[in-house]
């Protein structure tokens, strides 16, 4: 890679890195009992489709290493939840379809990341979150299915409908200011205007289980 496209992909790693602390820190939306929808994993995702696995493992690593230091009450594991849980989402998308770019693999993948982010989760919660909330395993054994499984599955739905909204426009506009070459990232959004109801559908059924989920309607 030469040295000045290197350049502008260190710059915008870094503005993506801090874009995602900064919706993680300002955009916090209660979904069930302590646990909070935050986009911060769309805007990783959207870094790891465009740069490569390794560039979004490392966006997450130091962004959770940045909330553990600044905002977050939990320490280390804390920090290590929130990476972990940014790179099981991101991982499955970025692999698939940095392998074969087209809109049918995009939404695998998406499908992919939000099952698997699911069922990393659970393990998580199940097996670590009795050692930091100090309660028994019974007691969050009992939150895995009427509040961690609804949460994560409604989190990671939303991250992928917003990325399928977002990753065309990010791309463009990166394009626009010459941060990225003109080739080989738009796929995602080559259907412009289906991709745009998918993705506007995808997001309100999950806005809509969230209403559900917190007795609105």
């Amino acid at each position: 890679m030469k040295s000045a496209e290197r350049t502008k992909k260190l710059v915008t790693m870094a503005m993506l890195t801090a874009m995602a602390y900064i919706a993680m820190v300002l955009i916090k939306i209660p979904v069930v009992l302590f646990l909070k929808y935050e986009p911060k994993d769309v805007i990783l995702t959207l870094g790891a489709l465009i740069y490569g696995a390794p560039a979004g493992l490392l966006m997450s690593a130091v962004v959770a290493l940045i909330e553990m230091v600044t905002v977050s009450e939990t320490g280390i594991i804390g920090c290590l939840m929130n990476f972990l849980s940014s790179a099981a989402f991101l991982l499955p998308v970025t692999v698939i379809y940095r392998k074969r770019r087209s809109f049918s693999s995009a939404l695998i993948g998406l499908t992919l990341s939000v099952v698997f982010t699911t069922g990393v989760m659970l393990l998580w919660n199940y097996w670590i979150t009795p050692l930091y909330m100090d309660v028994g395993r019974e007691v969050v054994a009992g939150l895995l299915l009427p509040a961690f499984l609804p949460f994560n599955l409604v989190k990671s739905g939303l991250n992928a409908g917003i990325i399928l909204l977002l990753y065309k426009p990010l791309v463009r506009t990166l394009q626009r200011t010459r941060l990225l070459p003109d080739e080989g990232h738009e796929r995602i959004g080559e259907r412009s205007l289906a991709v745009a109801y998918l993705s506007l559908a995808i997001i309100a059924v999950f806005v809509l289980l969230i209403l559900v989920m917190k007795g609105i309607i």
